[in-house]
C-alpha cells in the first residue's frame, strides 16, 4: 500500500513538472516580449511572420474571434456594379475637382479632401456654401476602398452612395442633383469622355456618381515603414518605435480598436466624445440608427498616413497626437459634465469599456507616438 501510495506521488510530482515546463513554452512568445528586450521584438515582429508576434492585449468586449491583427493592405476590389477602368477613374478625378457640382461653383470636393493635406481637410470643421460651417471634421478619402460603412455615423455603405450626399448638403455644396447633372452636361468635353468611360453619351447622376467613387477607390497609402518593418527590413525601425509597435498591441489598448491592417476594426465605438448635453452634442451613429445604445458612437478612422491628417476626431478638436494619447491615456473620466448628469432624466450615452486609464510614462507615450508616425508613407 505504501509502496502505491508512493508510486502516486512519484507520479504527480511528475505530471507538475511537465506542466510546468508546458506553461513555460506556451508563455515563451509573451515573455520573450519584455518590454526592454528591443532586439527580440525587433526579431518578433520583422519576421515577417505573424504567429511569432507576441499575443495582443485585447479588452475583454473585443470578440476575438472577430479580431484581424495588423498587417499590409491587400490590392483594392472594385465591386462588379462598378468595375475599374482608366477612362473612369480619370474622368472621377476631373469630377472631384470639378467646382460646378456646387451651387456657388466655388466648392469642389478637393475643397475639403484637400490632396496636399493626405485628401483631409486642414481645418478643424469644414466650411461649404456661403462659408457654412459643417458639424464634423472631413475624413480623409485615402484607403476608403476598405471602409465598410462611409461617414464618420456609418450612413451608407458604398462609396457610390457617400458621393451624392455633400452635393446635396445646404451646408456644403447645396445643389440638387439635376441641376449638378445639367451643370456638367453643359460643360465643354464631358459628354466625350462620359462616353470613353461608360460607353455612353447620357450624363446622370449615378454615373457620375460611379466616376467619383472609382477615382476615390485609387486613393490608397502607399508601402509605409511600418509595412516595410514587418515584411524584414528590421533595421528600419528605431528602438523607440520597436517599443511603440509592441505598446501599441499590449499596454496602450491601441489594438482593440485600431486593428486590420487599415488600423480600423470598422466599427463604431463611444469614446466619450459626443459632448452629451452641450450646443455642440454629437450622437454619431445613434443619427442614423435612432437605436439608443448607439448613441455617441463613431466610426474607428484608420490610422494610416494619420500623422499627415490633423486635426482629428469627429469634432476636429485635438490639434496634435500628442493631446490624443494623453485624453486616451487618462481614459476621459468624467465624458459627461455633472450638472448635465443631475439635471438630465432619460437615457444617457453610454461610454466603451475601453476606454480607462492606462498609466502611462512619457517614455511609453513617446514611443507610441513615434509608432504612430511610421504608418505614414511619406518618410
Amino acid at each position: 500500500m505504501t509502496l502505491k501510495i508512493k508510486h502516486i506521488y512519484s507520479f504527480l510530482i511528475l505530471a507538475g513538472l511537465i506542466f510546468i515546463v508546458l506553461a513555460f513554452k506556451a508563455n515563451d512568445k509573451n515573455e520573450s516580449a519584455s518590454y526592454n528586450d528591443y532586439d527580440e521584438l525587433r526579431k518578433l515582429y520583422g519576421s515577417g511572420d505573424q504567429t511569432l508576434w507576441p499575443e495582443p492585449v485585447l479588452d475583454p468586449s473585443i470578440d476575438e474571434n472577430k479580431f484581424q491583427d495588423l498587417g499590409t493592405l491587400l490590392e483594392v476590389e472594385f465591386p462588379e456594379s462598378n468595375p475599374y477602368s482608366k477612362e473612369k477613374a480619370e474622368l472621377g478625378e476631373q469630377l472631384f475637382f470639378e467646382k460646378r457640382l456646387s451651387q456657388s461653383g466655388q466648392i469642389a470636393c478637393a475643397s475639403c479632401h484637400d490632396p496636399s493635406h493626405a485628401w483631409a481637410d486642414p481645418n478643424r470643421k469644414s466650411k461649404g456654401h456661403n462659408g457654412l460651417e459643417g458639424n464634423r471634421n472631413s475624413m480623409s478619402i485615402l484607403n476608403t476602398a476598405y471602409v465598410k460603412k462611409l461617414f464618420w455615423d456609418g450612413r451608407v455603405e458604398t462609396l457610390e452612395e457617400q458621393v451624392k450626399f455633400p452635393i446635396e448638403d445646404p451646408r456644403e455644396m447645396n445643389l440638387s442633383l439635376d441641376l449638378a447633372v445639367e451643370n456638367i452636361k453643359n460643360a465643354s468635353g464631358y459628354i466625350e469622355k462620359f462616353e470613353n468611360a461608360f460607353g455612353t453619351k447620357h450624363i446622370t447622376a449615378e454615373l457620375i456618381s460611379k466616376a467619383i467613387a472609382t477615382f476615390e477607390r485609387t486613393k490608397t497609402s502607399g508601402f509605409s515603414k511600418f509595412d516595410k518593418f514587418i515584411n524584414g527590413e528590421t533595421n528600419l525601425f528605431t528602438d523607440e518605435e520597436v517599443l511603440g509597435l509592441h505598446i501599441y498591441r499590449t499596454k496602450a489598448n491601441c489594438i482593440s480598436c485600431h486593428n486590420t491592417p487599415l488600423f480600423s476594426d470598422n466599427q463604431f465605438h463611444n469614446d466619450g466624445q459626443s459632448l452629451f448635453g452641450s450646443s455642440h452634442q454629437d450622437l454619431g451613429l445613434f443619427e442614423k440608427t435612432k437605436d439608443s445604445l448607439d448613441m455617441g458612437k463613431f466610426r474607428t478612422p484608420s490610422l494610416r498616413e494619420v500623422n499627415e491628417t490633423g486635426p482629428w476626431m469627429h469634432n476636429g478638436n485635438f490639434l496634435t497626437l500628442t493631446e490624443i494619447i494623453d485624453y486616451y491615456n487618462l481614459g476621459n473620466p468624467s465624458p459627461i459634465q455633472k450638472k448635465v448628469l443631475k439635471e438630465h432624466k432619460g437615457t444617457l450615452p453610454k461610454t466603451s469599456t475601453v476606454l480607462r486609464n492606462l498609466r502611462l510614462s512619457d517614455e511609453e507615450k513617446s514611443a507610441l507616438i513615434a509608432f504612430i508616425k511610421t504608418l505614414s508613407s511619406n518618410f
